[in-house]
Parts: C-alpha cells; structure tokens; sequence
C-alpha cells in the first residue's frame, strides 16, 4: 500500500530547496556567512554573530559543539608530529630546539585551524538545514 508522503507528514508538503554544501563551506570557513558570504560569520575569535549583518540570515541556530576542536587536534597531531619526525631524523636539533619550533608552530597552526572548522561545520549545518536553520 503506497501513501503519498505529503499526507503522512506535513513537513513532506513543504519541502524546501536544495542548499549547495560546497559553497556554504567554502564560504564559512572563510568566516563569512554561509548565505551571502558578504556578511561575517564571528563576532569574536569563536563567537558567531547572531545574525549575518548583510542578510540577516539567523545563526543562532549553530550548534559545532566540540567538533571544530577534535578536528584541528587530529589534523595539527598529524602534520607536527610527522614534521617533528622528519626534522629530528634529518638534523637531529637540540630537544630545545624541537620544543621551541615544534610548541609554536603546534598552537599557531591551532589557533589558525580552530575558526576554519568552526566555519566548516557551521557551514554543513546550514546547507543541510540542521538545527532549525
């Protein structure tokens, strides 16, 4: 026995446009809005703006969550640590010398990654309409 679906749920009767997920992201992860990409996406270093101050899409809707932060773990752990292996192995530098490179470069590449995948996620979520957006 078929139904048709509008029938069954109301919100198959309203279906929605397909949002592109590459721009969206493209767009975020540049700190703009994921809408516009005119608008900015951050209030501050990792707080989002309410609202896009171009369009006025609403953000508050937002939810990254811990995401943002497993994802610049992994990727800053894998390329310091491979880059921190090559480099002992070709010069073998001082274990101050590999402190003092490596723990800068680990918390700038951090801290240059961690709004990126913010915008990321932030930027799938809206293009998948997640969390009311």
């Amino acid at each position: 026995m078929e139904h048709d679906h509008a029938e069954l749920h109301p919100a198959y009767a309203t279906a929605l446009p397909e949002r592109p997920t590459w721009p969206a992201i493209a767009k975020a992860m540049t700190g703009r809005c994921p809408n516009c990409g005119r608008g900015a996406l951050f209030q501050t270093y990792l707080k989002l703006n309410d609202a896009c101050g171009t369009c006025g899409q609403d953000l508050t809707h937002a939810r990254a969550d811990d995401g943002p932060a497993y994802l610049t773990i992994l990727l800053t752990a894998k390329v310091m640590g491979t880059s921190m292996l090559f480099a002992f192995q070709a010069w073998q530098p001082s274990p101050y010398v590999l402190l003092t490179v490596f723990g800068l470069g680990t918390i700038a590449m951090a801290l240059a990654l961690l709004p990126r995948f913010k915008g990321l996620i932030v930027g799938v979520q809206w293009a998948k309409r997640m969390h009311g957006f």
